[in-house]
């Protein structure tokens, strides 16, 4: 894991729905907070979104040098936690880059802290 940045990886969100959450629609936040869990429901995910917040930039490179997964997994995980959007990604030829979604992140954080 070489903890290059890439270009557009780690761009400012673009326009993120999360209003629903601000004006305190519960069935909205339920729904959202139900998601982050499913996709946070794995030990693996845990730890790879641990490791992109540690870097606190994007990340090209296997991730699977630094787990005990096939790349495959790994792919699965990133796939799971970016469709959650808790991740986001970028691709540049033939490398792809993740980072932490971090206004995903911080949203979660306040659905937690408000159970």
């Amino acid at each position: 894991m070489d903890g290059r940045e890439s270009p557009g990886c780690c761009d400012p969100d673009d326009g993120l729905e999360l209003e629903a959450v601000a004006t305190g629609d519960a069935a909205f936040v339920e729904t959202e907070l139900a998601r982050f869990a499913r996709a946070l429901g794995h030990p693996a995910r845990v730890r790879i979104l641990q490791l992109l917040i540690e870097r606190n930039a994007c990340i090209a490179g296997e991730l699977s040098g630094v787990l005990p997964l096939s790349p495959a997994t790994v792919s699965e995980h990133l796939k799971i936690l970016k469709t959650a959007g808790l991740i986001k990604g970028a691709i540049d030829g033939p490398r792809r880059s993740y980072c932490v979604n971090k206004a995903t992140l911080k949203h979660f954080k306040k659905m937690v802290r408000e159970l």
